[in-house]
């Protein structure tokens, strides 16, 4: 198209539109998709949550599903995690029986799947089971040390009922390399105790101890039992 049929097209079509009444005047651009549709930040942020809270789901027994915490320490360690889970503390949660320990660790984990994290990886298990899956005969050499792996390097790891098993030679020294592994690697660990956190080097000896005593923020649960007041 020329000079000339150029300026008869564009002068033509400013004819036709003012004979027709049509607003040429250029309208605000949404590049912005709507919540629902991909691309917006809202769309992608529940995204994560339901993935997150399948996860959760997946590793929390039905009695803990909806579990949820108002402690406001406990809740400060959520926040901490979700915001950054390798310059995150490790928790432990001690107190009498039925104070409500497992389920504000429950409720705490919960807490960080609602957020949305980027990257959310949950495990959790009783010491008991634990010790029962990785003894030596309990399963397969390969089996043993895939959930070795899982437990040293998950995101979040849930161990509850410490102090309850007998300790031996063998459960310390598996307890070490799980707590100095996530300890090297600030990964947080979850602990439930009956017991006070003086008790630690007795239960799980110094060298365990000591570790767990630099990386925890301990909280103490109080309170007569639940279970036998409702």
């Amino acid at each position: 198209m020329n000079t000339t049929t150029e300026t008869q097209f564009f002068a033509r079509l400013a004819r036709i539109t003012r004979e027709k009444g049509l607003d040429t005047t250029p309208g605000p651009v949404e590049d912005m998709p709507r919540p629902e549709l991909p691309g917006h930040p809202a769309y992608h942020h529940t995204q994560r949550v339901n993935a997150a809270l399948t996860k959760f789901e997946r590793m929390t027994p039905p009695r803990y599903l909806t579990a949820s915490t108002e402690h406001s320490r406990v809740c400060d360690w959520a926040d901490q995690v979700a915001a950054d889970v390798t310059q995150a503390p490790s928790l432990m949660l001690w107190g009498g029986t039925g104070t409500g320990k497992t389920h504000a660790a429950f409720g705490a984990v919960r807490r960080i799947a609602l957020t949305g994290p980027t990257r959310f990886g949950f495990l959790a298990t009783t010491f008991p089971d634990l010790y029962a899956a990785l003894r030596p005969g309990a399963s397969g050499d390969q089996e043993r040390e895939r959930l070795m792996r899982r437990v040293l390097s998950v995101p979040v790891l849930l161990l509850d009922d410490l102090g309850t098993t007998k300790s031996s030679p063998w459960t310390e020294e598996t307890t070490y390399r799980i707590v100095n592994h996530r300890y090297n690697r600030m990964l947080p660990v979850i602990l439930t105790s009956n017991e006070p956190p003086a008790a630690l080097p007795e239960l799980m000896g110094d060298r365990i101890a000591s570790r767990l005593i630099e990386m925890t923020t301990r909280v103490e649960m109080t309170g007569a039992d639940r279970r036998l007041t409702r």
